[in-house]
C-alpha cells in the first residue's frame, strides 16, 4: 500500500508510523523551502526517524507542483493530511479533489476538532483534546487543585494517530470489499471523548458525574495508587481484584486490611499504613518481593529505567539504528502486534535527502519533465 503522509509531526505522523510498521510504503510530503517560511523539521530520532520510509516535497501553491502532486496521489492508495480544515481544498489537494481522480483512494484527514463544528478552525494541542473531552477532569491534582499534566501526549498518540491508523485499515478493508476509498474525518477531540467512554457511559446512565477519587481508578481506594518507597521511587499497586488486594495485604503483614478494599470510612487509614510499611524498603526489594506474588504491582520506571527493563528487554522493543549524519543511536522498534521485526541496524534516512525524481519516475512522469519540476523548485 502506498501512503503520502502530509504531516510533519503530531497524530497524522504517528499514524503513519504505524502504517510503515506493518509493511505499508510511506513517502513523507513535504512543502518546498521558502524564504522567511519557518518550518517544522523533526529531529533524526522523532517518530522512529522516519525509517523505511521516503521523501520528498513540493509547491502546492503553484500549478506544476500542485499537478506533481496530484500524479503521485492518482496511484496513491491512502492520503493522509493535517491541515486545518478547508486549508487542503484551498491548495487542491483536498478530498473531493483527489478522490474524484481516485476513487479508490482513502484520503484521512486528522484534526484537533474535526471537519466541522463550531470549533472546527481552533488552534489547539495534545492538553487542550484531553481538557474538553474529560480527560483531564478525572486526572489527579497539583498541590493547589489543578488537574495534573499528563506525563505523555495521549491525545496524539491514542486518540489521533492510533485512530487514524486503525480508521485507515478499516477502509483498506472496506475497499477491498466495494472497490471504492472514502474520506475520514478523524477528530483527536472526539477520539478523546471516546477514550473516556467507561466514565461518560456510567454518567449519561447513572446521572453520576466522575472525577478525581469518584472511582476505583482515579484514586478512590488505597488498592489502586502510588506510593513512595524508602529510596524515595515509587510502587504502582493495582490490586483491584479482591484475591490480589488480600495477597497485598499478607505480604506487607497488614492482613486486617483484607476485608476492608472498599470500605470508604477507612481508606485515609489504610492508605497510610500500606504507604508505612512500603516506605522501610526499596523500591526493587519490593518489585522482587510482590511482582511474582499476584499482588499487581510495578516499579514507577524513568523513561532512561524503561529502556532496560528486563521485561522490555526480552521483548526486544528498542534496536539499533544508524543515521547518516547522526551516527549510531537506539530507538523504539516496530512493538505493534504482527509487524515484523527488522534486521539490525535500521537505516534512518537523511531528512535533507529527496526521493523526488525516484518517486515521480515510478509515478510515470516523464524523466524530463522530471528535471524540469526539480530545476524550477516546485518539486525537492
Amino acid at each position: 500500500m502506498r501512503v503520502l503522509d502530509l504531516s510533519t509531526v503530531g497524530p497524522a505522523a504517528r499514524a503513519s508510523r504505524i502504517l510503515s510498521d506493518y509493511g505499508a510504503d510511506v513517502v513523507k510530503v513535504g512543502a518546498v523551502p521558502r524564504s522567511g517560511v519557518v518550518q517544522i523539521t523533526p529531529p533524526h530520532y522523532a517518530y522512529s526517524g522516519q525509517r523505511g520510509m521516503r521523501r520528498m516535497s513540493f509547491d502546492l501553491k503553484s500549478e506544476a507542483g500542485c499537478s506533481a502532486f496530484l500524479h503521485l496521489a492518482d496511484a496513491a492508495d491512502v492520503v493522509i493530511e493535517s491541515f486545518r480544515p478547508g486549508v487542503a481544498a484551498r491548495l487542491g489537494v483536498g478530498a473531493g479533489d483527489l478522490l474524484s481522480r481516485n476513487p479508490r483512494l482513502v484520503y484521512c484527514s486528522t484534526s484537533g476538532f474535526g471537519q466541522d463544528g463550531p470549533r472546527r478552525s481552533w488552534a489547539s494541542h495534545d492538553l487542550n483534546y484531553l481538557a474538553v473531552g474529560g480527560f483531564l477532569d478525572c486526572s489527579g491534582r497539583t498541590a493547589d487543585g489543578r488537574p495534573a499534566l499528563p506525563g505523555a501526549t495521549v491525545a496524539d498518540i491514542a486518540a489521533g494517530g492510533m485512530q487514524a491508523a486503525m480508521s485507515i485499515m478499516a477502509a483498506l478493508l472496506e475497499r477491498n470489499r466495494t472497490g471504492t476509498g472514502q474520506h475520514l474525518d478523524v477528530s483527536i477531540a472526539d477520539g478523546v471523548f471516546a477514550m473516556m467512554s467507561l466514565y461518560v457511559d456510567e454518567y449519561l446512565a447513572t446521572g453520576v458525574e466522575p472525577g478525581p477519587g469518584h472511582y476505583i481508578l482515579t484514586g478512590r481506594y488505597a488498592c489502586y495508587d502510588t506510593y513512595t518507597c524508602g529510596d524515595r521511587r515509587h510502587l504502582a499497586v493495582a490490586a483491584i481484584e479482591p484475591q490480589f488486594w488480600a495477597n497485598l495485604c499478607r505480604a506487607l503483614g497488614l492482613e486486617r486490611w483484607i476485608d476492608h478494599q472498599f470500605d470508604d470510612s477507612v481508606q485515609d487509614d489504610v492508605r497510610s499504613d500500606v504507604g508505612a510499611v512500603i516506605a522501610t524498603r526499596s523500591r526493587d526489594e519490593w518489585v522482587g518481593v510482590l511482582g511474582p506474588g499476584d499482588c499487581c504491582v510495578a516499579p514507577v520506571n524513568t523513561v532512561a529505567e524503561a529502556t532496560v527493563d528486563e521485561q522490555f528487554l526480552a521483548r526486544r522493543v528498542v534496536l539499533d539504528a544508524e543515521h547518516p549524519v547522526a551516527g549510531s543511536f537506539r530507538q523504539v522498534a516496530a512493538v505493534w502486534a504482527g509487524t515484523v521485526e527488522p534486521n539490525e541496524p535500521v537505516v534512518v534516512p537523511d531528512a535533507a535527502i529527496s526521493d523526488a525524481v525516484e518517486l515521480l519516475t515510478e509515478a510515470g512522469v516523464d524523466p524530463d519533465r522530471v528535471r524540469q519540476l526539480v530545476e524550477d523548485g516546485v518539486v525537492a
